[in-house]
């Protein structure tokens, strides 16, 4: 649905004699036209639904037939009154037309995004895209979070088959709970006993929402929405570890401790998982930390065997 509101002021004085019966689409608002010389006249258009592709077009036409319905007056006041219509005709015209022009359609840029892989990807690679048809072979299961901000395949350039991922508020692993964690349990279950990833990678982040969040929670334990704040309790131990080693520093730079301290809680989570343990005890699994820091294009990545090994900064 889409809602259009055209206002034009101020026309005449003399548009105060303008009955509603002039305008076959639209209204004057249910107020009185003054003898102010500023007249306020609203045309409403709404509501009315068109196809996206249509918007531009079939909202200026009709707008610019309500516009016309204006000319409908005697000889003298017809003339007078014309020149400013047609003025402001061609105002709205242009107007709507480069709206209709610059918005953003969702369609069309699923559209161009998935010509440009076609195209530059898919077509260029066909040695690859044969072997992907086969099957996969990802080296890493990676967890990160999802802020748009951060996609892992831009960040670290992984590449088609190289990564299974689960995206999630704030890149947490909750420990193993076959009730309530069943769906991120499947995930790594599946990457490590069924695909054999080699690594497991867990990737915070910068100026992160959800461990902002995390570290907002009240201490009375109330919440003000339904899946958020239960989510981001799986980062408690962070939160209290930052607190007590961090208590003088600023909300602002707890925060930021504490997206990197998220990260090690999931480390250790991911502990709770039988076949994570299994695998890393076997030699065949490697767990590593992540930090992205895309305020200063830099990342941080350490490394736990069963104990955290120093970070490398890249």
């Amino acid at each position: 649905m889409y809602t259009l509101w055209i206002i034009i002021v101020p026309l005449l004085p003399f548009l105060k004699s303008i009955p509603t019966s002039y305008f076959v689409f639209g209204r004057i608002l249910d107020r009185p036209l003054t003898n102010c010389f500023n007249v306020y006249l609203y045309l409403l258009i709404s509501p009315y639904t068109v196809e996206r592709e249509d918007m531009a077009k079939g909202s200026y036409e009709k707008a610019i037939v309500s516009l016309q319905n204006l000319l409908r007056f005697g000889p003298s006041e017809k003339e007078e009154l014309k020149p400013v219509v047609a003025e402001r005709i061609d105002e709205i015209t242009t107007e709507l037309q480069t709206t209709g022009c610059n918005s953003f359609d969702p369609v069309q840029r699923i559209k161009t995004g998935f010509y440009y892989f076609k195209t530059e990807i898919y077509d260029k690679n066909p040695e690859l895209f044969e072997k992907l048809k086969k099957g996969q072979e990802p080296k890493f299961l990676v967890f990160a979070c999802s802020d748009s901000r951060v996609s892992p395949s831009h960040v670290l350039n992984f590449q088609l088959g190289e990564a299974f991922m689960l995206r999630n508020i704030a890149n947490m692993v909750p420990p193993y709970d076959k009730t309530k964690y069943s769906g991120v349990g499947a995930v790594i279950e599946y990457a490590v006993v069924h695909l054999k990833v080699e690594n497991i990678l867990v990737i915070g982040h910068s100026a992160c929402g959800g461990i902002k969040a995390l570290m907002e929670l009240p201490e009375d334990g109330s919440e003000s929405t339904d899946f958020i704040e239960d989510w981001v309790k799986i980062g408690l131990p962070a939160k209290a570890k930052v607190l007590a080693e961090h208590g003088d520093k600023t909300f602002k730079e707890q925060v930021k401790y504490c997206e990197k301290e998220a990260v090690n809680v999931s480390l250790a989570n991911l502990l709770t998982y039988p076949f994570v343990s299994d695998a890393l005890v076997n030699k065949t699994l490697a767990l590593k930390g992540g930090y992205y820091d895309f305020m200063k294009g830099r990342f941080e990545l350490w490394g736990l065997n069963f104990g955290l090994s120093d970070p490398c900064y890249i």
